[in-house]
């Protein structure tokens, strides 16, 4: 891989997904730091909410939109309402295994977020930082 980012986040409330896939990162060596999150809700404050730690904003962050509770599509409006120069900071990418055309229609609706299909693979991630980074 070419780019290394600082942070990347993994949000996913299926455990073994996100096992596979901080490993998959891990061995990449794609980023100084992974975060792995089950619940969106978590995830966002770590990432943007009011009481935020000293930690650099993730410049990745994927998101399953299947959850409990709060889900990807909620995650995605929550993103959407925060200023352009924080969007900026972060790429969001939705990594599902929804391939429905109405999931794909909703989530083209958020201007710049990805939309991959699981399983993440060392090439989607080669083409999403080629692409991204």
């Amino acid at each position: 891989m070419s780019k290394k980012l600082r942070n990347i986040v993994l949000v996913d409330d299926n455990e073994t997904t996100s096992f596979l896939n901080n490993r998959l990162l891990n061995r990449l060596g794609v980023a100084d730091t992974i975060h792995t999150f089950t619940q969106a809700e978590p995830a966002y404050e770590f990432l943007w909410g009011a009481n935020r730690g000293g930690e650099a904003i993730p410049e990745l962050v994927f998101v399953d939109l299947k959850m409990p509770g709060i889900d990807g599509f909620e995650f995605l409006r929550m993103y959407d309402r925060l200023p352009t120069d924080i969007k900026q900071q972060t790429v969001l990418t939705v990594l599902t295994t929804s391939m429905h055309a109405a999931d794909t229609a909703r989530v083209a609706q958020y201007e710049g977020v990805e939309y991959l299909a699981k399983p993440l693979t060392e090439e989607k991630m080669q083409k999403l930082l080629e692409k991204r980074f």
